[in-house]
């Protein structure tokens, strides 16, 4: 699986992780199993075309809310990620200390184009922010701490309260985050940056 997601990473190099469209045919890797990398199209797929409504993100609040099963599971892993700040609309970079692999939760449903080939989909779950986080953005993905990524990905028929478990595995996790400007800073090497 790593050598997978590190041939991808090389094949990418110099590319930020983007949303799939119907102009932009990228495939991201996600994990679906501890052992399971697949490519997958980031934002939802509906009636053969990328959704007209917003579906890059879910808001965990909205599915630590729903009643009954929550959708498949799966982890996004990446180097960093980035949110604009607003008003001053300045990007920064959002990482781990010594740049280390984050995991983002996402959660995943089926998906097919017009021309009827099959992807699966997925929506990275977002949180309110973390408060050293929240004056450059007021939400950040949901992190999978390493040691909740099994129980993320492998309980089955979860209820809501596995959303609630998550964030406040990855709270030790948010605390360590680095943020910076994005501005005019150097991409790390393909196989460090994913997203």
């Amino acid at each position: 699986m790593l050598e997978r997601l590190r041939s991808w990473a090389r094949g990418n190099d110099g590319e930020i992780l983007r949303p799939t469209g119907k102009n932009l045919r990228n495939l991201n890797p996600i994990v679906t199993t501890p052992s399971t990398l697949e490519f997958a199209w980031w934002g939802y797929l509906v009636n053969g075309v990328p959704a007209s409504f917003a579906s890059i993100n879910t808001r965990s609040e909205r599915l630590a809310a729903s009643k009954g099963s929550l959708p498949e599971r799966a982890i996004v892993p990446v180097s960093f990620w980035r949110e604009m700040a607003k008003p001053s609309r300045v990007w920064h970079h959002f990482s781990a200390p010594e740049n280390g692999l984050l995991g983002l939760a996402a959660v995943t449903r089926p998906g097919r184009t017009a021309d009827g080939a099959e992807f699966t989909c997925y929506s990275i779950v977002m949180q309110p922010a973390t408060p050293h986080l929240e004056h450059i953005h007021d939400r950040m993905p949901l992190l999978i701490n390493p040691g909740f990524a099994e129980e993320w990905l492998m309980t089955p028929n979860p209820g809501a309260g596995l959303v609630d478990a998550a964030i406040a595995a990855a709270a030790p996790i948010n605390e360590v985050i680095r943020v910076a400007p994005d501005e005019g800073e150097k991409a790390p090497a393909a196989s460090d940056r994913l997203f």
